[in-house]
């Protein structure tokens, strides 16, 4: 698999989902996680999310239990969570490894298409991939770059 449109992943409600779907919209995927310092970043995404996903973004959210066990919970304890917590209506994917010999297929690919400072793998929860409208992987945003900061980026793309 060469490129992003290539993948599937599964919907928290057992779908699956070709990312050709997301084809012609600007995608932001992340890793989430629900007991971490960086959780509050849901509030960030979501907002970006009714602002912008009129004009065409479509952020995609995949749970992680990998980093100090911060997303222990089922699928559907998380989704429960999001929704209950943050008011998440952006796509939400069933939990995934991202790293490691288990690591998600499309994961894989967007750490190949774009490594961090620190290499290929995801150092950290909310880990945060930008995707243009043809299906290329621009950039990586480190869990620390709120979701705020990276309205400029988006609205370039939009």
């Amino acid at each position: 698999m060469t490129q992003f449109y290539d993948f599937t992943a599964t919907k928290m409600n057992g779908e699956e989902v070709q990312m050709s779907d997301y084809s012609g919209k600007v995608v932001l995927v992340v890793n989430t996680a629900s007991k971490c310092g960086f959780t509050p970043q849901f509030e960030g995404l979501e907002k970006l999310y009714k602002d912008y996903h009129d004009k065409g973004l479509e952020i995609l959210g995949f749970p992680c239990n990998q980093f100090a066990h911060q997303d222990a919970g089922t699928n559907a304890e998380i989704q429960e969570f999001c929704q209950l917590n943050y008011g998440v209506t952006f796509t939400m994917f069933q939990k995934i490894d991202v790293n490691g010999e288990n690591a998600n297929p499309l994961y894989k690919f967007l750490k190949d298409a774009a490594p961090g400072v620190a290499g290929k793998a995801i150092k950290w929860n909310f880990t945060k991939f930008l995707i243009d409208r043809e299906g290329k992987v621009l950039t990586r945003f480190a869990s620390a770059t709120s979701p705020e900061k990276l309205a400029p980026e988006i609205e370039k793309l939009l």
